[in-house]
């Protein structure tokens, strides 16, 4: 599908757009013609994306803590500014801890939430509302992951705030199907981690190992999922997820059986 034909002049907001899947969201959308709000804590780091080729005219990046709900009010507030509504959003950032239950504390385990989930909800609300009041039949993207369906140790409160994002997705999706808007979870594979979120490389080493389509997720793979979900492709679809992980979700690759091969 061309979708630079389709989505070129749209409103898309991206949060943690200066992470590494929030980049290849930014350069997706953007490549494909639409206007950006790119948002990040890292007011340094998003300045920089704004001498990016495919930030578009109309475009504009914005600092702000996802952990506060007034700054989140504010984000809102410049997307009516800018635009009036946006057609496009992406819940985008997050954070992947490790730890064991046993050893978080509950200010980190309020971190996660506040991030993976209490953000994402603020925002949809913000967001959802501007697009009724312009009548705009818009998408929300939940950036979810495949631990909200396999569990691993070290990473659970990441995954359970994945497990929840993923029921408010769907949450959101039977609420705003009236105004025609639509919630979906697009579940990237494995990628290395980030200046937030770091993973030693042995860790990398063995999640690769264990995907079975033998690579980790590349940016053009969630870049076109995103789209996707963004354009009339996926009209008739909400409150659905989407794993682009290389099946790395579905189960493991182990053989405890002698013979390892089928050939």
């Amino acid at each position: 599908m061309d979708y630079a034909k389709e989505l070129a002049g749209k409103r898309v907001v991206i949060t943690g757009a200066c992470g590494v899947i929030g980049g290849w969201l930014a350069e997706a959308f953007g490549r494909a013609g639409a206007r950006l709000c790119l948002t990040d804590t890292r007011a340094d780091d998003l300045a920089r994306l704004k001498d990016a080729p495919y930030f578009t005219q109309g475009s504009f990046a914005q600092a702000i803590d996802l952990r506060d709900a007034a700054s989140i009010e504010v984000l809102a507030d410049s997307v009516r500014r800018h635009w009036g509504a946006a057609d496009v959003l992406v819940n985008n950032a997050g954070v992947y801890p490790s730890g064991f239950l046993l050893d978080v504390d509950a200010e980190e385990w309020d971190r996660i939430f506040d991030i993976n989930l209490r953000a994402p909800f603020l925002l949809s609300r913000a967001i959802a509302k501007l697009m009724i009041a312009e009548k705009v039949k818009g998408s929300i993207i939940n950036i979810s992951s495949g631990a909200a369906r396999k569990m691993r140790r070290t990473v659970c409160p990441y995954a359970t705030s994945k497990t929840a994002l993923d029921r408010l997705t769907k949450g959101f999706a039977l609420e705003l199907a009236e105004y025609g808007i639509r919630a979906n979870a697009l579940e990237p594979g494995f990628a290395a981690g980030s200046a937030v979120s770091t993973v030693s490389q042995s860790h990398i080493d063995n999640m690769t190992a264990a995907i079975p389509l033998g690579r980790s997720v590349m940016g053009e793979d969630i870049g076109q999922a995103a789209l996707f979900l963004a354009s009339s492709a996926s009209a008739f679809i909400t409150g659905a997820s989407l794993p682009v992980d290389g099946g790395n979700s579905i189960g493991s690759l182990a053989v405890y059986q002698d013979k390892k091969h089928a050939l």
